[in-house]
């Protein structure tokens, strides 16, 4: 999925309230863009989120103009006074939200089982305002992407938040990786240091070689020895048993209530 906004801009001159941007995010290929002022991060979060029209300029999705599509499938993370949840919030808590929003399961149990995959649970009573950047951004983003339909971020200045910026950074990277289009809207200096860190190769390796045969059609890959079937079968013996269904079930509904976090 090709996300690309071209020369979108809100306002004109020195005094807009969105200069014009142009970037592309794609899949394997993370898009960064820097901009400056209070309310500018927002308005190009909301604008390359499909959420509002820029008054020049367009976004486009696979090469098309679709705020629909854009909205379905791109969720904004942590963008201010849009999407970004109240700091005074537990780590638990914000979980169970998103869950709830994602008509999943949103009980205590089925958070903490979540946070438990992300690598969160030590962290689940920790307050949102005072949960390490990098951490922060990995949360977020693990809860947008539990909805079925989202296959895109536009993460919002986390830079803002302090912290090392080669930390976050690897967040946006691990999403890039699996195969999410990750659009992050950044200041200035932070997007100075993302340009001088080296960027991964994302793409998926390339397929392994055919198997190459001989004259008669045979395999050139020697014959397994009787201890390797003994070996194999041994291995099958031993094998686990299917793992369990998943406990995030979808729910009844998704506005489920939010309970207390305490124990």
């Amino acid at each position: 999925m090709r996300l690309e906004l071209h020369d979108v801009a809100i306002g004109e001159g020195p005094g807009a309230a969105l200069p014009a941007l142009s970037v592309v995010a794609d899949r394997w290929a993370p898009g960064f863009v820097a901009v400056e002022t209070e309310n500018a991060p927002t308005l190009a979060a909301l604008v390359a989120g499909g959420r509002m029209h820029p008054e020049s300029g367009r976004v486009t999705v696979d090469g098309r103009s679709d705020d629909a599509a854009i909205r379905a499938s791109f969720a904004l993370v942590d963008t201010p006074s849009v999407a970004e949840p109240f700091a005074a919030l537990t780590v638990v808590q914000v979980a169970r939200e998103e869950l709830a929003l994602a008509g999943l399961r949103s009980d205590k149990a089925s958070a903490r089982l979540l946070l438990d995959e992300i690598g969160l649970r030590e962290h689940e009573r920790t307050r949102l305002g005072s949960l390490p950047t990098e951490l922060r951004v990995r949360l977020l983003c693990e809860l947008a992407v539990l909805r079925p339909e989202v296959r895109g971020l536009v993460v919002t200045t986390p830079e803002r938040h302090g912290g090392d910026v080669a930390a976050w950074l690897s967040v946006v990277h691990d999403l890039v990786g699996r195969d999410y289009t990750v659009l992050t809207i950044t200041g200035f200096a932070a997007l100075a240091t993302i340009e001088s860190l080296p960027t991964p190769d994302f793409a998926p390796a390339a397929p392994a070689a055919p198997i190459e045969t001989d004259a008669a059609g045979d395999s050139a890959i020697a014959p397994a020895s009787d201890a390797d079937a003994d070996a194999d079968a041994d291995a099958e013996t031993d094998a686990a048993p299917p793992a369990s269904p998943d406990d995030t079930a979808v729910a009844t509904s998704p506005d489920t209530t939010v309970e207390s976090d305490q124990p």
